[in-house]
């Protein structure tokens, strides 16, 4: 942690917001510098127009490219175009409105010209192309938000038809042609002045926020959260669900209170991360170090401040969990924890879905959720690192819950159909207040259950020095590669570079003994590698787990 980690932001923390979209106007990437090209990475192409890896180029290149593949794919309904609060997201959404309207691709931009949280999008999607049938023309979407990152930072992603983020072949033929696009100098790209993009008749207006808000009933139970009488103290962080919040309390008659209602691009009231950054994580202590000091506050007086208080990050499609302390459990959940308390409750407590519905984790989500699922007597489906792997067992109703170790993750509707196929932080948070209401514990009380009947895992992720040749090579891995039979004191059971749950490739390595496991995958975005591991035998047993994962893929990877 550095020293400065969970305190309020100071003015030299803050990026210089007109620099910041003078820069996103005035600057040309240079291709040949692979970091300035277009690459989508897991949840779109992000980047910051300061280091010209985000400005007006790439985003018209993209949305031109987006047109141009849609027209390839069939797909003729329209195309919902949504954003967050980060200072680029406005200038972005507005360049991609130029570029469609010029194509005569239908728009559905905010009805209230407000910001728009990533699940919205996805239940606008899905609730459309429901609604319009089969065979009937599909709508598909564009959110322009960097999630979680940095306020220099913005981000632009694609979710086709089934209302997720797009696959690799989607995003990679995207890629390819708004690079081609740019190399030719933006010839082919199609464009109005948006003050014909926003009046032209294809662009219309969609009212996300009561689409979503309204058909909140049919995947919570509010009932049993208002009759409970539940506290609930949400943080939008900043973000898009800044006016979602107040209007869930408001139309569902929750006692609920919106902590910090404030919308700055420069996120001046932030708490910095670990690094001294500001970075909406609702997952870190730094970043929630505000939230988790009101209830600790509140608790030391007698009373805790609410019964529930999460956080959301900018565009709310990731959770943060706190809960008040009690007899020494309580705090900000461990991200893992929560979906272990989650997947219990929600297929205890959910008789509308498919009796067979399978348990959908990442790799390296946490081994108690395989502990849970089998004493529910659910199949577990283990897939790579990426939501869009659960996007058809949610479709489907086959697989009832998505989520992953960073925060995310979806569950369908009380009666087993579809509800986003993107993750919803907002619905993972309000799902912390069903819990409490309907059980009467909070959800670290009942995690500190499960940790009773399945023991106490420890867990973390460090990173390790890599060249991008050895970051090839972890890439390629295949399970005889690994010629190790013990990790630290345990005979290795499996040795995996595909996904157990769909046979995919991990982009890595992952191994497993009867009570620890550690996977390796290189980072996209810096000369390193990820160490994921866990121990259900404490913290030392971790440490010697992660040493020595270092030392087996290192020795690999040479």
């Amino acid at each position: 942690m550095a020293s400065r980690a969970g305190t309020v932001a100071q003015p030299q923390d803050l990026v210089d917001i007109t620099a910041l979209l003078d820069a996103y106007y005035d600057i040309t990437p240079d291709l040949g510098d692979p970091g300035q090209r277009v690459a989508f990475g897991t949840s779109g192409h992000r980047g910051s127009s300061l280091k010209a890896s985000f400005n007006e180029k790439h985003i018209v290149a993209i949305t031109q490219a987006i047109v141009e593949y849609r027209a390839g794919q069939g797909i003729t309904g329209p195309l919902f175009l949504a954003k967050d609060t980060h200072a680029l997201s406005e200038p972005a959404q507005n360049s991609a409105l130029e570029v469609l309207a010029a194509n005569g691709v239908q728009v559905l931009i905010d009805a209230r010209h407000g910001y728009t949280p990533t699940p919205a999008l996805s239940h606008a999607i899905l609730t459309y192309n429901r609604n319009a049938g089969s065979g009937a023309p599909q709508a598909d979407g564009i959110v322009v938000t960097p999630s979680h990152n940095p306020p220099a930072d913005g981000g632009f992603k694609y979710n086709p038809p089934h209302g997720g983020p797009a696959d690799s072949d989607a995003t990679g033929w995207i890629a390819n042609r708004a690079n081609e696009l740019l190399e030719n100098g933006l010839r082919g790209v199609k464009r109005i002045p948006l003050a014909d993009a926003l009046a032209a008749d294809s662009t219309g207006k969609f009212d996300f926020l009561s689409s979503y808000v309204d058909d909140l009933p049919s995947v919570l139970n509010l009932d049993a959260i208002r009759d409970a009488g539940v506290r609930i103290g949400a943080d939008p962080m900043g973000g898009a669900a800044v006016d979602y919040w107040s209007e869930i309390g408001e139309r569902h008659h929750l006692d609920l209170t919106v902590v910090n209602p404030t919308v700055d691009p420069q996120w001046a009231f932030m708490t910095l991360d670990w690094d001294e950054k500001i970075r909406m994580d609702c997952s870190s202590p730094a970043a929630m170090a505000s939230l988790i000091q009101r209830m600790a506050d509140a608790s030391s007086s007698g009373r805790p401040a609410f019964d529930i208080a999460t956080g959301n990050d900018a565009d709310a499609d990731r959770h943060g969990i706190v809960t008040p302390v009690v007899d020494g459990v309580g705090g900000l959940m461990n991200p893992n924890h929560y979906l272990a308390v989650a997947i219990d409750y929600l297929y205890r407590n959910r008789s509308g879905w498919n009796p067979e519905s399978v348990v959908g984790k990442t790799l390296v989500s946490s081994s108690i959720i395989d502990r849970v699922a089998e004493s529910l007597g659910r199949k577990l489906v283990e897939v790579p690192v990426g939501f869009k792997w659960f996007v058809p067992g949610l479709l489907s109703g086959e697989g009832a819950f998505g989520g992953e170790e960073s925060a995310g993750a979806s569950f369908n509707k009380k009666d087993g159909s579809v509800w986003t196929t993107d993750k919803d932080g907002i619905l993972l948070a309000l799902l912390a207040s069903e819990i409490t209401a309907v059980t009467g514990k909070s959800p670290s009380q009942l995690y500190k259950g499960l940790t009773d009947q399945f023991g106490a895992p420890v867990y973390a992720r460090i990173d390790a020095a890599a060249t991008r040749e050895q970051k090839s090579a972890l890439g390629k891995l295949s399970p005889s590669d690994v010629t190790a039979t013990e990790l630290a004191g345990e005979t290795i059971i499996s040795k995996l570079t595909e996904a157990p749950g769909n046979g995919a490739s991990i982009g890595g390595l992952k191994v497993v003994t009867e009570n620890a496991w550690f996977a390796a995958r290189p980072s996209g975005t810096e000369d390193v590698y990820k160490i994921y591991a866990e121990s259900f035998k404490g913290e030392d047993h971790l440490k010697q787990v992660q040493a020595e994962a270092k030392a087996l893929v290192d020795g690999v990877i040479a």
